[in-house]
C-alpha cells in the first residue's frame, strides 16, 4: 500500500496598475470599500492566507508586479510570503504570453522574473510558472537555459490526451537541457475552482475527491502517486468567499485533522527527489495554455472564448509594429554615439534592478556604457531603457484577455505604449505615435463602437496626459 501525495499550487498575480506617467494607481469604484483592486484582493486573499501560514504549505508563484506592490503597501504580508516560500516558483515579469513574443523579449521577461525571485526569496528559482501556462518549445528551451528545472502545465497541453497526471514527466525542448513537467489534475482543479458544493467541506473533499484519485492501479514505476491541484491564487478568499478557509483546512496538519491516507507535500521536493528511473518522456502540444482551449487565440485573434474578438488581431499587430519601431530607432540613436546595439540588450536584461529600486538608473546606465565614457551616451541609454521598460509592459496578457478593448486592462497597456513611444519620439524627433494611432484606428470596441485611436486618447485623458 503506497501513500499518495497532494500538492496545491496557487498562481498569485496582479497586473501592473500604476500609471506609467505618474506612478500612481487610480481609485477603482468597483473595488469599494477599498481604494483600488490591489487593496481589495490583498485584504480578501493575500493577507489572510499569509497570516494563517498557508504559503508555507502550498506550491505557489508570486508575480513580480504583485510583489512590488506588496513591498510598498503591505510589507508584513510580503515578508511572510517570502519567509514561507520554500516551494515558491518564479514567474516572467510582465505576464506576457511568451510564445507570441520575440525570442529576445521572452529571454528578458524570464531573466527579469528570475532576478526578482532570487532577490526576494534568497535563492535561485528551480521552477517557473509560465503566464497562462502558454508554452512552446523555444520558450521552454530558454527557461531551461536559464536554469529552470520544472514547470506546471494543464493536462490538455500534453501530446497524449490520456496522460496520467499522477506522475511528473520530462520534456526535451532542445538545446541540450531538459525540463520536468507536472500536469495538474483537471477534475480536482476544476472542482476547487468552480464547484462550491465540492469545496464546502475540506475533509469531505479530501476523502471523496482526492483520495480516490490517488488510489487504484498505478503507472509502472510510480510508488507515490501525485495529485496536483492548480488554480488562480486569488480564488482563495477573493474570487470565492471562504475558499481560503477551505485551503487552510485542506493543506494543514495537526491532531484535529483526520488522516486522509495521503500527505500534503512540496512539488519542488518531488522534482528534486526524482524517481529511481528517469521520469518518462512526454510530448507537448505547442501553442497551448490553461485558460483557453483554442491555442493562444484569446491573446491575438478571434477566439470562441469571447463573443467578439475581432479587435485583438489589429491590437497585437499595432503593438508589435510599435515594438519594432522603438527597437529600430533605439539602435540607430545608440549607433550614432558609437554604442553597439548589444549594449542595449545586455543592459535591458539587467534593468529590472533599476525598476525594483535596487540600482540607481543613472549609475546603471553609466556602468553599461563603460563608466568613463560620455555622459551624453549614458543619459541616452538611460532614457532608452525606460522606453524599453514600458514597451515590454504593454504586452501584459490582461490587455487581450477580456471581451472589449474599452476595458481598463486594455487602456492600461495603451498607456504603457504611449509612455514608450513618447520617450522615443522626444529623443529622435520621429512621429511614431501618429503611426500607432493609424494602426489603432483599425480596431473597434464591440460594446461602444469606438475605434482604438479613440480609446487610446481617452486612456491618456483619464490620467491627465495630452492627446495627439
Amino acid at each position: 500500500m503506497t501513500r499518495g501525495r497532494l500538492v496545491v499550487h496557487g498562481h498569485f498575480y496582479q497586473p501592473e496598475r500604476r500609471d506609467p506617467f505618474s506612478g500612481r494607481i487610480a481609485p477603482a469604484r468597483g473595488a469599494a470599500p477599498f481604494r483600488d483592486w490591489n487593496e481589495r484582493v490583498d485584504a480578501d486573499c493575500y493577507r489572510p492566507v499569509a497570516a494563517r501560514g498557508d504559503f508555507g504549505r502550498i506550491s505557489f508563484d508570486l508575480g513580480p508586479t504583485l510583489a512590488s506592490w506588496l513591498a510598498e503597501h503591505d510589507t508584513t504580508t510580503l515578508r511572510t510570503i517570502e519567509t514561507d516560500g520554500a516551494d515558491a516558483m518564479a514567474q516572467p515579469y510582465h505576464h506576457a504570453i511568451l510564445p507570441l513574443a520575440s525570442l529576445r523579449d521572452r529571454r528578458t521577461e524570464i531573466r527579469w522574473g528570475l532576478r526578482d525571485f532570487a532577490v526576494r526569496f534568497g535563492r535561485p528559482a528551480r521552477g517557473l510558472w509560465l503566464p497562462e501556462t502558454a508554452m512552446d518549445l523555444p520558450t521552454l528551451r530558454i527557461a531551461a537555459a536559464e536554469g529552470i528545472r520544472y514547470t506546471i502545465l494543464a493536462p490538455w497541453q500534453a501530446g497524449d490526451p490520456e496522460i496520467d497526471t499522477r506522475r511528473p514527466y520530462r520534456v526535451d525542448p532542445g538545446g541540450g537541457r531538459g525540463l520536468v513537467v507536472a500536469f495538474y489534475d483537471r477534475a480536482l482543479s476544476s472542482a476547487v475552482s468552480f464547484q462550491d458544493e465540492a469545496t464546502a467541506d475540506a475533509d469531505r473533499f479530501a476523502r471523496d475527491w482526492v483520495a480516490p484519485r490517488l488510489a487504484g492501479s498505478l503507472p509502472l514505476g510510480v510508488t507515490q502517486p501525485l495529485a496536483l491541484i492548480a488554480t488562480d491564487g486569488e480564488l482563495y478568499g477573493h474570487h470565492k468567499q471562504f475558499r481560503d478557509l477551505f485551503l487552510h483546512r485542506l493543506v494543514r496538519g495537526g491532531p484535529d485533522v483526520p488522516d486522509r491516507g495521503f500527505d500534503v507535500t512540496a512539488l519542488g521536493d518531488i522534482i528534486r527527489e526524482g524517481p529511481r528511473e528517469p521520469f518518462p518522456l512526454a510530448r507537448l502540444r505547442e501553442g497551448t495554455s490553461w485558460s483557453c482551449h483554442h491555442g493562444l487565440l484569446r491573446w491575438h485573434a478571434e477566439c470562441p472564448c469571447v463573443l467578439d474578438g475581432r479587435w485583438k488581431r489589429p491590437l497585437r499587430a499595432a503593438l508589435d509594429r510599435l515594438a519594432g519601431a522603438v527597437d529600430a530607432v533605439s539602435i540607430d540613436l545608440l549607433r550614432a554615439t558609437d554604442v553597439d546595439a548589444a549594449v542595449l540588450w545586455e543592459a535591458r536584461d539587467g534593468y529590472v534592478d533599476v525598476i525594483a529600486g535596487r540600482a540607481d538608473a543613472a549609475s546603471f546606465a553609466r556602468a553599461a556604457t563603460g563608466g568613463g565614457r560620455s555622459r551624453k551616451r549614458a543619459d541616452l541609454l538611460e532614457r532608452l531603457l525606460d522606453a524599453q521598460r514600458w514597451r515590454l509592459a504593454m504586452f501584459a496578457s490582461d490587455g487581450w484577455y477580456w471581451d472589449d478593448p474599452a476595458r481598463e486592462e486594455t487602456r492600461h497597456v495603451l498607456r504603457c505604449a504611449a509612455k514608450a513611444v513618447r520617450e522615443i519620439d522626444a529623443l529622435a524627433g520621429t512621429r511614431i505615435e501618429h503611426e500607432l494611432l493609424d494602426d489603432l484606428s483599425l480596431l473597434s470596441s464591440p460594446a461602444r463602437r469606438i475605434d482604438g485611436a479613440t480609446i487610446y486618447r481617452e486612456a491618456l485623458l483619464e490620467v491627465g496626459q495630452p492627446t495627439p
